[in-house]
């Protein structure tokens, strides 16, 4: 069976999962699930499921990797093989090692690694299942990992995709969107400080029509940030 051409993805305003342009699938969150982490969360977007989970701050070894004025961030993205219907190869690859630097790159800006001299803070992301978007995905999860790791951060990070199919401008793409897009952009966000930590674009865009995909991706990034800490806080109360 061929791709589905642009037309056939959206009809008259409604996407072939009947959400309209600007609506997202189902998010569901969930904090704490990894016990032998310091920090873990689940994250789904529809069909897309990331489980990220933290270990440190720790001492990093060896020595000469360490920064004496500053810890650092470590960051694995991986695609478990089971994630998609083609069964992937197991172990890392060119785009898995993409990923986990930009996912890096994204969270950066909101720790206080500073605090943590000569030090390391590992994070793990793994895609256990997936439906397009799951570098969006894997970041909203990191970053609810880090947080319930008790590491410092100025900022929750939240992220979304967002692109264009057919000449219409559409928030958070799943698989068929992803792969038959004219273009897609994902965007990582501290919402609260209306500071944008990740943007990366493939595909064509007018200046507008970028403009006011930003515009849909800061909307719908404050709707994942209060999701986020709603998260916390039902984990923080189930503890009491």
């Amino acid at each position: 069976m061929g791709k589905k051409t642009d037309s056939e993805l959206i009809i008259d305003g409604i996407r072939l999962d009947k959400r309209l342009p600007d609506q997202t699938r189902e998010i569901k969150m969930k904090v704490g699930n990894i016990v032998s982490a310091n920090g873990s969360a689940e994250v789904a977007f529809g069909n897309t499921t990331a489980l990220a989970s933290v270990h440190g701050p720790r001492p990093l070894f060896p020595k000469h990797l360490q920064e004496s004025q500053t810890g650092i961030l470590r960051v694995r993205y991986n695609m478990a093989p089971f994630s998609v219907t083609d069964r992937k190869s197991p172990g890392p690859d060119r785009r898995s090692v993409e990923i986990s630097k930009v996912t890096r790159l994204a969270l950066e800006p909101s720790l206080f690694l500073d605090d943590y001299p000569k030090v390391t803070v590992d994070g793990f992301v793994e895609i256990i299942q997936a439906d397009g978007s799951t570098r969006v995905t894997g970041i909203n999860a990191l970053s609810l990992a880090l947080a319930s790791a008790g590491i410092p951060m100025t900022s929750l990070v939240s992220a979304c995709s967002v692109g264009k199919i057919n000449g219409t401008l559409i928030v958070d793409l799943n698989g068929m969107e992803d792969n038959n897009s004219e273009s897609d952009v994902a965007v990582a966000m501290m919402p609260d400080k209306d500071i944008v930590t990740l943007l990366q674009m493939d595909g064509m865009l007018t200046k507008e029509e970028l403009l006011h995909l930003l515009g849909l991706a800061k909307k719908t990034c404050g709707k994942i940030y209060e999701m986020q800490k709603n998260a916390l806080l039902e984990k923080y109360r189930g503890e009491e």
